[in-house]
């Protein structure tokens, strides 16, 4: 991921961390992303928050429309991760401001 960290990827982030609100993000990510993409992390994210719940693969799976290795993919980054997505799950769940 170290290759990732420039000062490009440092605007990015500084802007979509000062964005105001739900529709200004949504505007700004449809520009941004691909149908596909956005897709893509809706679904990793959805993965998290039931892997959270404690949800087997198999019904992640069914519910989400993801595979396994995804499934997979996520559960390593709650587990190993940076953090990010255990930080977005309690925002989500109004936990944290």
């Amino acid at each position: 991921m170290q290759d990732l960290y420039n000062e490009s990827f440092d605007n990015l982030m500084k802007v979509i961390s000062m964005i105001d609100s739900q529709e200004e993000c949504r505007k700004f990510f449809e520009d941004l992303c691909t149908i596909k993409e956005l897709q893509d992390m809706a679904q990793r994210f959805e993965t998290a928050v039931l892997l959270d719940k404690g949800l087997s693969y198999s019904k992640i799976s069914q519910q989400v429309g993801v595979s396994t290795a995804t499934i997979t993919r996520v559960n390593r980054c709650l587990s190993y991760g940076s953090g990010g997505y255990e930080n977005a799950i309690m925002i989500y769940k109004g936990e944290k401001k």
